[in-house]
């Protein structure tokens, strides 16, 4: 019992922090003052993380219109492609669980990776591969209807249901 008030008492303190921060749209990404980071090549999010989350959280708090939410995970092209397509979902599963377990309503997810197939930076340079290791946010369904005629799933690949 003792633990479950511990975890419960530093959750309110995150959500507290949270709220004070801010999110904002860009198009149909929810952009966010956070970042989630993973420990380099591991599924593993690192400390901090649950910040980004939280804002998260409090976006699909406060927009309940939104039904589906992408979890977008993208990797540099180091390495195999096919090993970097599966690390981005299981990151998207990592994410998604995770905001789960922060009181998020798991039929409003949808982890998809997209590993090194959606570069936003040139993958020559460290700090183009550091600009396509990201996670996004993605407005997908909005009152059970998918945004603008798109597949809810971005053209990614879709790692798991989070309802599991």
């Amino acid at each position: 019992m003792r633990t479950k008030c511990i975890v419960f008492f530093f959750c309110s303190l995150l959500m507290l922090s949270a709220a004070a921060q801010e999110y904002k749209l860009e198009g149909n990404e929810v952009k966010i003052t956070k970042e989630v980071k993973f420990k380099l090549g591991s599924v593993e999010l690192l400390p901090g993380s649950d910040e980004a989350l939280l804002l998260i959280k409090k976006y699909l708090d406060d927009k309940s219109y939104i039904s589906l939410l992408r979890i977008e995970v993208h990797t540099d092209n180091t390495g195999d492609a096919k090993a970097n397509q599966l690390l981005s979902e299981k990151r998207a599963e990592a994410i998604s669980d995770r905001l789960v377990a922060l009181g998020v309503d798991c039929n409003r997810l949808l982890p998809v990776g997209f590993g090194g197939s959606k570069p936003v930076a040139d993958n020559s340079t460290a700090e183009g591969k550091a600009q396509n290791r990201r996670v996004s946010f993605v407005n997908a369904a909005l009152r059970g209807k998918a945004i603008g005629g798109m597949p809810t799933d971005g053209g990614g690949k879709v790692a798991v249901n989070p309802c599991k």
